[in-house]
């Protein structure tokens, strides 16, 4: 079922009463709400294919490649999971991202999985201009409290894989316990690590509602410029922007294709 106009009344009546606060570092702010990332796919033409009375929540892209998975009662640390299926000489992939990843950096991701793919870029570039310091495996938050590695190849694969974590302050070489992870395996295309890495690593706040959960105590909250009406219009005016690429893109499938220009051919002189 497309995104409705009640659906989108929810979102408002919720965030319309909220009071924003400006939050960062973005690891730390915690999850958000998640209709960022299912309101986005909706307005790409994704469908739900989960129970409606089920908490999970199922959704499909047109094609039926993709397939998200949310379930915020999963039994594993894993609460979104995107899976890829093989298509001619393009493989499969599997990316996966922990309860209190901000809903809005998973956005990010999936806004780029509905578009046609830019040049691949290069993942690390936004990453070392956001500040963050680059070690030899990976990169570190200025705060050091969230870890971006792309571990090397092995004898079980052919390529590297991503594995983002952001953990409590540790002693000494040791880390604290795991906030959040996500997981992209060796094979998901470079601009969609780019998406999530860019949005991640911005140095923009997140607005988050007074007493709305964050991903840890240290997280800096101070009163948004943005009002609450101005948070559900950004949400209302990225709905529409989707839904417009994704006609434009449709329309550009369906539009049959010219018919090449015949070059006119000489006719023979008439006899007399």
């Amino acid at each position: 079922m497309p995104l409705s106009e009640r659906q989108l009344a929810a979102f408002a009546d919720k965030h319309a009463v909220q009071i924003p606060y400006d939050t960062s570092p973005r690891h730390l702010a915690g999850p958000g709400d998640a209709r960022h990332v299912t309101h986005g796919l909706a307005a790409a033409g994704w469908n739900a294919v989960s129970d409606p009375l089920s908490a999970e929540i199922i959704l499909a892209s047109p094609d039926l490649r993709h397939r998200l998975q949310f379930d915020p009662q999963s039994r594993t640390s894993a609460w979104w999971r995107l899976r890829a299926e093989p298509v001619g000489t393009e493989p499969g992939w599997y990316a996966e991202f922990g309860e209190l990843v901000p809903a809005e950096v998973l956005a990010a991701f999936t806004d780029a999985l509905t578009a046609p793919p830019p040049q691949q870029p290069d993942p690390w570039q936004q990453v070392t201009s956001a500040g963050w310091h680059h070690e030899p495996d990976g990169a570190r938050s200025p705060d050091s409290m969230c870890h971006i590695e792309l571990r090397p190849l092995s004898e079980f694969h052919d390529r590297s894989s991503w594995h983002i974590e952001t953990r409590e302050p540790g002693h000494g070489e040791f880390s604290g316990p795991r906030i959040w992870h996500a997981y992209l395996d060796e094979h998901t295309p470079a601009h969609l690590v780019s998406a999530f890495l860019t949005a991640l690593t911005d140095r923009s706040p997140l607005q988050r509602g007074m007493f709305e959960r964050t991903g840890h105590y240290s997280a800096v909250q101070e009163p948004s410029a943005p009002r609450p009406q101005q948070v559900v219009d950004a949400h209302a005016t990225r709905i529409k922007h989707l839904r417009a690429r994704t006609r434009s893109a449709r329309r550009q499938q369906t539009k049959p294709a010219t018919a090449p220009a015949h070059a006119s051919t000489a006719q023979p002189a008439a006899r007399r």
